[in-house]
């Protein structure tokens, strides 16, 4: 059974830092593609950051910010959120690629002073 479980959302102020994680069972995480998503108040969902195998690639509104990563050890996607802004305040979701996608059920990071 295929589960993703997002944590590690909340308060930040704007500047501050965040570590998302995405906790997988049920499949190997360096078997597939793996995304971040993001979809605020009024918008829709987003790609912010992807990774396969050792390429990333990054929504420009995030580049030189956010990061990426794995631990297959773990079987967990990270993504590193440094130097937030109040516009990146949104639930931020795990997406599995392949055949048949599966998400998490979100989480949810408020940037505010």
């Amino acid at each position: 059974q295929v589960q993703l479980v997002e944590s590690g959302g909340g308060l930040v102020q704007p500047g501050g830092s965040l570590r998302l994680s995405c906790a997988a069972s049920g499949f190997f995480v360096g078997n597939y593609a793996m995304s971040w998503y993001r979809q605020a108040p009024g918008k829709e969902r987003e790609l912010v950051a992807f990774i396969l195998d050792d390429s990333t690639n990054y929504a420009d509104s995030v580049k030189g910010r956010f990061t990426i990563s794995r631990d297959n050890g773990k079987n967990t996607v990270y993504l590193q959120m440094n130097s937030l802004k109040p516009e990146d305040t949104a639930v931020y979701y795990c997406r599995r690629g392949g055949r048949v996608e599966y998400w998490g059920q979100g989480t949810q990071v408020t940037v505010s002073s």
